[in-house]
């Protein structure tokens, strides 16, 4: 038979280990980016441990919203305005070059020259 172990003991007993435990006051959110979503978690209670030089966070309750993540290239005005002002087409083909160039003003430029 086993018996319990008090919060006491095993506060010692990961000291003698080199670990630590503490709680992260406050947390409003935590959020998490993977290339698919986004997992956002309200008002958690985040405990950190650390052993051995790492840290381990664990996060617990709150409230979780899960959205996927928008993979549109947003480009800059200005971008568009040096490709349409350089190759003399429209604003709108020189937003539509660099969308297909990812973005890379130089591939723009050249695409609408050909």
């Amino acid at each position: 038979m086993r018996r319990r172990v008090s919060p006491r003991e095993a506060r010692r007993m990961m000291q003698r280990m080199g670990l630590s435990m503490d709680t992260v006051p406050e947390v409003q959110q935590v959020v998490i980016k993977t290339s698919e979503k986004e997992i956002t978690i309200e008002e958690p209670e985040v405990a950190i441990m650390e052993v051995q030089g790492q840290k381990i966070f664990q996060v617990t309750g709150g409230k979780i919203i899960e959205k996927a993540v928008d993979h549109r290239l947003t480009i800059p005005e200005e971008d568009a305005q040096l490709v349409a002002d350089q190759t003399g087409k429209s604003l709108e083909e020189a937003e539509k070059a660099l969308e297909e160039c990812e973005g890379d003003l130089a591939k723009a430029i050249l695409l609408l020259q050909s």
